[in-house]
């Protein structure tokens, strides 16, 4: 796996890039109730994890990519197309809603620009809205199946709820490697200034 590197040459990354994942879904249909759970609780995980986090980390963007705010933002922007492939279950159609993998509407919404309180709010809500959706459907539709666009592959509605509650982990993963480097580089920092 090839690293991001910073100016300096030390490795940036160690969460795998999104798009380089495959997926094997043999799990059991049966674990939609587990996913419904597990998507429910990436909401406050994610604020447990910015709670008492500076500006400054928040809104840098180390090497020009998204930062932890965007980050948290992006997550936001994908609810409504986790919502239509969700619906696209419900339609005779053979595939899932095509993702915008340039990602616009995150490099557009100038997510820095915005309060996280209110971006976490609006997560959270858009979330409880997909989970309460889907947990109100019959247990043989999340046996249901569509071509995911990018993967080519079938997608049972379970496997969509994995594919999110995954896509979520993810970028969770990748903002607590970014709070964790910036902790690491003040404390370096505070080491090396003279007392």
């Amino acid at each position: 796996m090839e690293q991001n590197q910073d100016r300096a040459g030390a490795a940036r990354t160690q969460v795998p890039a999104w798009f380089e994942r495959k997926f094997d879904f043999t799990f059991p249909v049966e674990q939609y109730p587990n996913l419904c759970v597990r998507l429910r609780g990436t909401p406050p995980r994610l604020e447990e994890m910015l709670r008492g986090i500076s500006r400054e980390v928040l809104l840098g963007k180390p090497g020009d990519k998204w930062s932890v705010q965007e980050h948290a933002g992006h997550l936001l922007d994908l609810e409504s197309l986790w919502m239509a492939r969700v619906d696209d279950f419900l339609t005779d159609g053979d595939t899932l809603t095509v993702a915008d993998l340039s990602n616009r509407k995150t490099h557009e919404a100038n997510h820095n620009s915005r309060e996280l309180i209110e971006i976490l709010a609006q997560f959270r809500t858009a979330r409880l809205r997909l989970v309460d959706y889907v947990g109100k459907f019959q247990p043989a539709l999340f046996a249901r199946s569509k071509l995911h666009p990018r993967l080519k592959q079938p997608m049972r509605l379970v496997d969509h709820l994995y594919f999110v509650a995954e896509h979520d982990d993810h970028h969770l993963a990748r903002i607590w490697e970014m709070i964790e480097l910036e902790s690491q580089s003040t404390a370096n920092a505070k080491i090396e200034t003279p007392i």
